[in-house]
């Protein structure tokens, strides 16, 4: 595949394994909230580190639609290829390796929930929506059950897409290819590749969030992207470790 030949704007090398499957990313906001780290670091657990830019700590939630799922070499699986998702993620690092630690994950696929959850992913079940009218994304997602979780705004692209520089901070955001979960005490790795981000600025009329473990308020920076391919690797221990939790 001729994404795999693009890797060096990567922080981190690819795997040595095969993909298992590929997914297709759309209309994705990126919304950064500056976060204590002492409050922050309370919800991380051990050994993963909470990863800082110039000493700040952030939170980003992400809604976006996935397209076009399959896995390694077979085709689209009818009704099971498409669904909603919504992320909440801070930035951290394991052994100097930067990468995410997820808060939580909506998407109202339900065989996807039950799945990831069941490799420790913290993915919720919830009943979400997205439109798109003259370039703006109308989205919402509530989550079912006793856990309580929503996020409904709408958003645009405010600028020309750019590429971000090295070194920035909006680059450090986004250039991230690993994700850990803990299960019991042993360390989980997930790995994705795609090619560097081109975002937009963007601005959201927020109508409600509400994500626990945070209360974010207004973001700080808002980032928009169109699309991105992207391959995910299956989730993989890496070493023993006594979780806080």
């Amino acid at each position: 595949m001729e994404l795999l030949q693009r890797t060096s704007h990567r922080p981190t090398p690819l795997p040595d394994s095969k993909w298992l499957m590929t997914q297709r990313w759309d209309h994705l906001l990126f919304m950064h909230f500056p976060v204590s780290r002492d409050l922050i670091q309370e919800h991380i657990p051990s050994p993963l580190e909470l990863d800082t830019f110039d000493g700040e700590a952030w939170v980003s939630i992400i809604p976006f639609k996935v397209n076009a799922m399959r896995l390694r070499r077979l085709p689209k699986i009818p009704f099971f290829h498409s669904y909603l998702e919504l992320n909440v993620r801070t930035y951290v690092k394991h052994q100097g390796v930067p990468g995410v630690y997820f808060f939580s994950l909506d998407a109202n696929l339900l065989p996807f929930v039950l799945g990831s959850r069941a490799l420790s992913l913290p993915y919720f079940q919830a009943k979400m929506s997205m439109s798109v009218q003259n370039g703006a994304i109308a989205y919402s997602s509530i989550r079912n059950g006793k856990t309580r979780g929503i996020f409904q705004a709408t958003y645009r692209a405010t600028s020309k897409p750019f590429t971000p520089a090295t070194g920035t901070l909006t680059d450090w955001f986004l250039e991230r290819y690993i994700l850990w979960t803990i299960k019991g005490k042993t360390v989980l790795q997930g790995d994705i590749h795609h090619e560097k981000w081109q975002v937009s600025e963007a601005e959201v009329d927020i109508k409600k969030v509400e994500l626990p473990p945070f209360q974010t308020g207004t973001p700080l920076y808002l980032h928009y992207a169109l699309s991105r391919r992207v391959l995910l690797w299956p989730l993989h221990p890496i070493k023993s470790a006594t979780s806080k939790h």
